[in-house]
């Protein structure tokens, strides 16, 4: 290869409709200064990181491979801050509530990944699946099997991908094979701390499946762990349904509610991940905010599970970031889009309205922002990790048509979030390289 091939490889130009955040919008606002749109403009790509924007028809020498999408939307690759690895094999799985779930589909899934191929097929058609659903990083809950979390990691390594995981904790109220040991566990946690966290572009999250399968030892272990490793992330669920908190309350009477159980295990910090928290009070909301710890806010799973409407106002009153995840299997659908209509339709039941904007940035800037990681990831600004999808605005007649007859930014945005899915996505990079291509 001659040397200005070489340096048109590593010179991407990108034409189309971008899109990003630079600040947090307001709720309900159509009109907001947050939003950065900028049309028709070259997104200019070096070395794998954001290295500029100019506009469509100013003039690029012949160092840049140009890739012409105009008429399409170009965003930063969507964050899903809580998806299950394994649960690809359990999603669509019919009449159940949380708890019966994870008995009849949940815990047999897993419990293939206990088989290395399996964990290590498993892993690829995993993150292969994000990527051509528009997502390029993400927040993971493997199994309770290291070598789980070891061939995830590696395969994330592989693709050149920030994710964040960490293996499985579950000590009790788990069938056999799915069970670990404090001990053995705090082990296998801190190899894979010392084998993964901060390699690349990867970081380790002490994972604890959720309070009811780990012993109080177990939590005790795992809140030693975020305090000997103070970089590493914390994830696990939080209160998603009725019957689990009401669970939880019967496990743990000594503790005020469902978070306290965490925060008394020294599990409530900055790099907390809670998914769903819908069954909170203000006194939990408040604690959330003064540790600076997010919410995953997973709406389809919500819904298909009939685990109930996430209060995402309450949250923002009280300054609780709030982010935006798949789940799966207890949702329907990797694609963030899908996942985002479901978020505007929850907040409808409530009587509120969730903006386009405010939708997008909790699954980009907001996110990466939550993470701590908004100079690398959620935006399309110069310096971050060149991680960007191209979408086409509409496909069919009737989003075609919707599109056309559209009135300003907003309507057409809010069409495209809501009639939109994985059919839309043209390409996907992760740090300037090809990883998913329509058709290809």
């Amino acid at each position: 290869m001659s040397a200005s091939a070489a340096l048109a490889q590593q010179r991407i130009a990108l034409r189309g409709d971008l899109l990003d955040f630079v600040a947090a919008p307001q709720w309900g606002e159509v009109e907001s200064p947050a939003l950065r749109y900028r049309a028709d403009h070259w997104l200019l790509i070096e070395d794998g990181r954001i290295a500029g924007a100019q506009a469509g028809d100013a003039p690029l020498d012949e160092s840049w491979a140009r890739h012409d999408h105009r008429g399409c939307l170009i965003l930063p690759g969507f964050i899903d801050t809580h998806v299950h690895s394994p649960q690809l094999d359990v999603i669509a799985s019919y009449g159940s509530g949380l708890l019966d779930w994870l008995k009849t589909y949940t815990f047999p899934a897993e419990r293939r990944y206990a088989d290395l191929d399996e964990a290590r097929a498993g892993a690829a058609r995993f993150l292969d699946a994000l990527f051509a659903h528009g997502t390029t990083s993400a927040v993971v809950f493997p199994t309770v099997h290291k070598h789980s979390a070891d061939a995830l990691f590696a395969a994330a390594q592989q693709r050149g991908m920030r994710l964040i995981a960490g293996k499985v904790l579950m000590d009790r109220h788990a069938p056999d094979g799915l069970r670990d040991d404090v001990d053995q566990a705090a082990r296998d946690c801190v190899d894979l701390i010392d084998c993964w966290h901060g390699k690349d572009r990867l970081a380790y999250a002490v994972t604890v499946r959720f309070a009811p399968c780990s012993t109080p030892e177990q939590l005790a272990m795992a809140g030693r762990l975020c305090t000997s490793f103070p970089g590493v992330y914390m994830q696990t669920h939080l209160a998603e349904s009725r019957d689990e908190v009401a669970w939880v309350r019967e496990l743990f009477p000594e503790a005020r509610s469902y978070l306290d159980v965490y925060d008394r295990a020294g599990l409530l910090n900055a790099r907390g991940v809670f998914a769903h928290g819908i069954w909170l009070d203000d006194d939990d909301r408040a604690a959330l905010r003064d540790a600076g710890a997010q919410i995953a806010h997973s709406p389809s799973s919500n819904l298909f599970l009939g685990s109930g409407l996430f209060d995402w106002r309450a949250a923002e009153a009280a300054a609780v970031p709030v982010s935006v995840a798949t789940d799966v299997g207890g949702g329907t659908s990797l694609s963030m889009l899908r996942t985002l209509a479901d978020a505007y339709k929850v907040q409808a039941m409530a009587g509120e309205r969730l903006t386009a904007w405010k939708a997008l940035h909790a699954s980009t800037l907001g996110a990466a922002q939550a993470l701590g990681l908004s100079r690398e990831i959620g935006s399309l600004s110069v310096g971050c990790a060149a991680d960007v999808c191209v979408w086409d605005w509409a496909v069919g007649a009737v989003a075609e048509r919707r599109l056309e007859v559209a009135q300003g930014l907003h309507e057409r945005v809010f069409a495209w979030m809501t009639l939109g899915d994985e059919r839309n996505l043209v390409s996907a990079r992760v740090a300037g390289v090809l990883r998913y291509e329509r058709g290809m």
